[in-house]
């Protein structure tokens, strides 16, 4: 009896196993999806990297609600805070997280693909864009984990200082210029340049020439050397609109992120220091810039000056001041990310520096009259603007005329005008009315909280070498 009992539990246990495994079998089959592939696909991957940097770069957390205001191209009639300079350690975590989850993770991935499936082009569009990616990451922050960046077997990855992350950016656009080819196999999924190898060296020389000026203050021996580089580079930089790097966004739900927000709320205003300063200049773009009171008023358009309190804000009243224009706020409305007109006056600064033979006054003019073109103003517009003396070129000061007219023209770019802005030193902004901060500016986004959290003694190292971690600590570009 014992011994048929013993014959039966076998017997039933070997069912059970053998069924078992069928049925893992099945489901193994059935969570297969039969219309999706296994492995990425780098159409798909490039595609997402562009559309997700672009987001986060045109960001409430990025962009509406921190460097747009900071640099007083915007600024904000009510839940005043951020224009107050008013910010916790969890503020700027999801600009953070998004470049580092998302666009850089997959970045990552389409190097390696690149690799894999003998396609250089891939590899050195991803690695054109990550430098991007860092670069963004770096004129916020500092210091930033980049060379143990995305390694999952570094959970802690060490922060690298800002000098080091832009000479290694610095190479890896030198690396990937020197794989780019344009007669090799083409590349999909490219909502920038449509596959135009061509284009993306182009911007992969801009994109380097912005980092040299980055360090020029610091190390302009080095800067020149690598500017010189570029201008001897026969694929030549940025040379026409069409050039641009930009995301043409479309209608919903893949519209502008500014334009998503503009849907529901009616926080924003156009900041009266820009407005100010347009009226003084006759400047033409001031109607593109911003939209006409809606209540008629005998200023047609009027800016709100930054970091007032709210209750202060409202009194100014939603009618009675003006929006950013509709060019800006539209579902189409273009994601920037370095146009012909910032090359033409990177171009010019470099030879206002000495670190090239070119004429620093006629770029200068030429990188004005192209921002004009691009808002569809006509020849004679251009000129009478150019014509004025509070336009011309100051060869005394380049910082001064370069840095207004560079100022002007990146508005709407809130991380860029707010990185050149403390580059250049102009214009010279006066602080937020009511700022929390001694009467500065913030220089810098704070670290979020997670890497306090989750990375403490990198963060720790990083901060002791870098300065504490606040809103006005310089940063190693910073010089003046």
């Amino acid at each position: 009896m014992i011994i048929m009992i013993r014959k039966s539990y076998i017997i039933a246990l070997s069912l059970t196993v053998l069924t078992f495994g069928a049925c893992k079998k099945d489901l193994l089959d059935t969570n297969k999806n039969p219309n999706e592939s296994e492995t990425a696909q780098p159409d798909y991957l490039l595609a997402n990297a562009i559309k997700s940097a672009a987001d986060n770069y045109y960001s409430t957390t990025n962009a509406m609600d921190a460097s747009l205001l900071f640099v007083q191209h915007w600024s904000k009639i009510q839940y005043t805070d951020q224009d107050r300079y008013i910010f916790t350690n969890g503020s700027f975590e999801a600009g953070w997280k998004n470049f580092y989850t998302q666009s850089l993770a997959d970045l990552n991935v389409l190097i390696q693909l690149g690799e894999q499936q003998n396609n250089p082009n891939y590899k050195a569009v991803a690695l054109t864009l990550r430098s991007w990616v860092f670069s963004l990451l770096s004129d916020a922050y500092g210091s930033i984990p980049y060379t143990d960046a995305l390694d999952i077997k570094k959970l802690t990855p060490k922060y690298d200082d800002q000098r080091t992350v832009y000479l290694e950016l610095i190479e890896d656009l030198k690396t990937a210029l020197a794989i780019y080819n344009p007669s090799g196999n083409g590349i999909a999924g490219d909502p920038l340049y449509k596959g135009n190898i061509n284009s993306w060296r182009k911007f992969a020389n801009a994109l380097r020439f912005r980092l040299a000026l980055r360090i020029a203050d610091r190390e302009p021996v080095l800067a020149k050397q690598i500017i010189t580089e570029v201008l001897a580079d026969p694929a030549g930089l940025i040379s026409s609109e069409t050039e641009t790097a930009q995301l043409t966004y479309v209608g919903s739900p893949n519209q502008n992120p500014i334009a998503r927000i503009f849907e529901t709320r009616d926080d924003y205003r156009i900041s009266k220091t820009i407005v100010d300063r347009l009226k003084a200049l006759n400047d033409p773009r001031l109607s593109v810039y911003a939209n006409k009171t809606k209540d008629a008023t005998p200023e047609v358009y009027v800016g709100l000056p930054n970091g007032l309190t709210t209750g202060d804000a409202s009194t100014y009243g939603f009618t009675k001041t003006s929006k950013p224009g509709d060019f800006f706020t539209k579902a189409i409305a273009p994601a920037i990310i370095l146009s012909y007109s910032e090359s033409l006056f990177d171009r010019a600064e470099a030879a206002a520096r000495g670190f090239s033979a070119e004429n620093a006054s006629v770029l200068y003019q030429q990188a004005i009259r192209v921002s004009l073109q691009y808002y569809g103003f006509d020849a004679t517009a251009i000129q009478t603007y150019l014509a004025q003396p509070t336009v011309q070129y100051d060869a005394s000061n380049f910082r001064k005329s370069i840095g207004e007219q560079k100022w002007i023209a990146l508005f709407g770019q809130g991380m860029e005008a707010y990185t050149e802005w403390r580059r250049l030193d102009y214009p010279q902004l006066q602080p937020a009315v009511a700022g929390v901060l001694d009467g500065k500016i913030p220089l810098r986004f704070i670290y979020p909280g997670g890497e306090q959290a989750l990375n403490k003694n990198s963060y720790t190292e990083a901060v002791a070498k870098q300065g504490a971690d606040l809103l006005t600590t310089k940063l190693w570009f910073d010089v003046n």
